[in-house]
């Protein structure tokens, strides 16, 4: 499934969709160049599990906790972790947990993933503004959930 967002606000709106469909143990993999929205998106679906804490990109702590919603949110971005070192952290105890884990640059740990996960490629576009999301799902539970996302995208 490919969606096209022509705002931030959008973006938002569908991270609140997302959200929606999600279940504990639930793995998100955010793929994208810096400034595509991986971040803006993890807002919106914070907001969609009920976390109204500000979300901010862990670029530097590798991992963000956010306790307060219906399910905990797990950001990650394992960016700084290119030459390794994914298997150290236990991220598994986090994919295995009560709460969603959302994953940025995750082909830096590609081997620690789970069997089931929902992948979003984010792409920008000649205008600043938009950008072309594409959904794949890897397991039933995210086929489903995609299926469900289709009903409100058109």
């Amino acid at each position: 499934m490919k969606v096209e967002l022509t705002s931030s606000e959008a973006t938002i709106e569908l991270g609140k969709l997302v959200a929606k469909q999600l279940n504990a143990g639930d793995v998100v993999v955010l793929d994208g160049d810096l400034g595509a929205g991986k971040t803006t998106f993890t807002k919106g679906l914070a907001l969609g599990l009920g976390i109204h804490t500000v979300i901010k990109s862990p670029t530097f702590t590798i991992i963000r906790e956010y306790q307060e919603g219906r399910l905990p949110l797990y950001h990650m971005d394992v960016y700084r972790l290119e030459n390794g070192g994914g298997s150290d952290l236990g991220l598994e105890e986090y994919f295995d947990s009560d709460g969603v884990s959302v994953v940025e640059w995750a082909q830096f740990i590609a081997d620690e993933l789970p069997v089931d996960y929902l992948a979003i490629k984010f792409e920008r576009t000649d205008n600043d503004d938009t950008r072309i999301l594409s959904f794949e799902a890897h397991g039933e539970h995210f086929k489903h959930l995609i299926l469900e996302l289709s009903k409100h995208n058109g």
